[in-house]
Parts: C-alpha cells; structure tokens; sequence
C-alpha cells in the first residue's frame, strides 16, 4: 500500500523510525503541536485543512497521528480515502503503547507532566499560532510581571496564581523513553527540569508497538478506527474513545 501520515510533530522521531523500516511505501507530513492549543474548533479546521488538501490518487489510506486531543479531532470526516486513527485520549498512549497502560499509570500517578524527546524537540508554540492559543486570549501567557504594571500587585498576584501558573497541579516529570534517542540528552533535561522545580522525577520506558501498527497495520477495531469515505469522527466518552457516522460529503474544493 501506499499510505500518507499527517502527524502532530512530537512524533516525528518514533514515526521516522517505524517508517523507516514499514512494509509499505509512506509519506509523512508533520503539522505543528500548537494545534492542540487553539481550541477544538480551531485545532478540527486546522487538521481537516490538511487532510482535504491531499492527493487521494496518491494514496490507499490516510494515517493520522493524533489521538482524540482534546476533542480536536470530533466531527473529523474522511471525504476520498479511509482514514486510520488510533482509539486514544492523547498521544501518551501512543507513547505507552495502549490506553490501558496510559489509564492505569495516571490513576496511580497524579499531577505527572510527561515528557518525551518531541516534548522536548517541539513543544513550544509557533509564533504564527500564538496569538490564536487559548492561553493568549485569556492572559494566561502573561508574565507576572506583565499583571503587576497593569493591574498591580495585589490583583496580579491573584490573577496569576488563578490563570497563568499552569503547573501548580503538577508534581512530577515522567520521562518516556521510546528507545529511538541518540544519547541521554532528553533524559538528562527532563531530570534537571524536575530538580529546578523540586518535583519528583521517573523514567518509564515507552513502547512502539501502537505506532508501528498505526503505520503498518493490521488495524484491529479494538485499538483503532478506520473512517470510510462519507463518515465522520465522534467522541463517544466510553472504552472506545471514539466512534463514527456516516454523513453526506463532497469532495473538498
């Protein structure tokens, strides 16, 4: 088969590795991870963008590498091509290999932040989708700093202790190492970042099994969805995560 992989880029290590030795003849195509901060309704105009805009002569199949993320993918529809997409919340399963492993490590762990080596890579904001972030539309990018000059001191205190301190839930960095790291680099970072911030610090180790059969197949129901040309993406809030319906369709323009 010939497939195309439009991908959040945190993947980008893990997918060039798992592609590099598929079966099948792939081409990747990385979007930016700041979509996952513009909001559902902006992050699905984004990726349905991005998926429309391809050559369906091309391709057997479309791969998407995003889990649900936070509703960004709801209302997903698949217009010439199946599309392939993995029964997950967000990419830490993909990174831990299944959303039984991802639950029972969350549950058991509250307030971790994961990292990985596309966390590290990737994860700030592009320029050119900071100001469409939710963090920006509300303040909660601003400095303290910035509060206090234009609220003052008492109120900017509150203000960022209310909206800007985005970590103060967090207690923990969860390294995941996937195995495809060149070096320590990644994991000597998130170990200092840990240590800056006094939390406490782990090193799980990851597992590619989910992103290689994302990429080569077999999809079996249980872990992936496969929408067919005329149906469309829906949370389901259950085990599934996700489920789909058919809708009436027309080729992009």
């Amino acid at each position: 088969m010939r497939l195309k992989v439009l991908s959040c880029e945190v993947f980008y290590r893990e997918l060039c590795s798992v592609i590099a030795g598929s079966p099948h003849c792939v081409d990747i195509e990385l979007l930016p991870k700041g979509l996952h901060d513009i909001g559902a309704k902006g992050m699905l105009e984004r990726v349905q963008k991005a998926l429309d805009a391809q050559d369906c002569s091309k391709y057997d199949a479309f791969i998407l590498g995003y889990g649900l993320c936070n509703n960004g993918l709801n209302g997903l529809v698949a217009r010439t091509r199946p599309v392939v997409i993995t029964r997950a919340h967000d990419c830490i399963t993909l990174f831990l290999g299944s959303k039984e492993r991802y639950r029972d490590y969350f549950d058991s762990h509250p307030g971790v932040y994961f990292l990985t080596s596309g966390w590290i890579e990737r994860g700030a904001i592009s320029d050119e989708l900071n100001d469409l972030t939710i963090q920006h539309q509300i303040g909660m990018d601003r400095t303290y700093e910035e509060l206090v000059e234009k609220y003052g001191e008492d109120n900017a205190r509150f203000l960022y202790d209310t909206l800007c301190d985005t970590t103060r839930n967090y207690g923990q960095f969860t390294y995941i190492e996937m195995g495809i790291e060149p070096d320590g680099q990644f994991e000597n970072h998130s170990r200092t970042q840990a240590e800056k911030r006094g939390w406490q610090f782990e090193k799980v180790q990851g597992d590619l099994s989910l992103i290689r059969r994302l990429v080569n197949g077999p999809w079996d129901e249980k872990d992936f969805i496969v929408l067919q040309p005329g149906e469309q993406l829906i949370a389901s809030y259950d085990e599934g995560v996700v489920s789909k319906t058919s809708v009436k369709t027309a080729d992009p323009a």
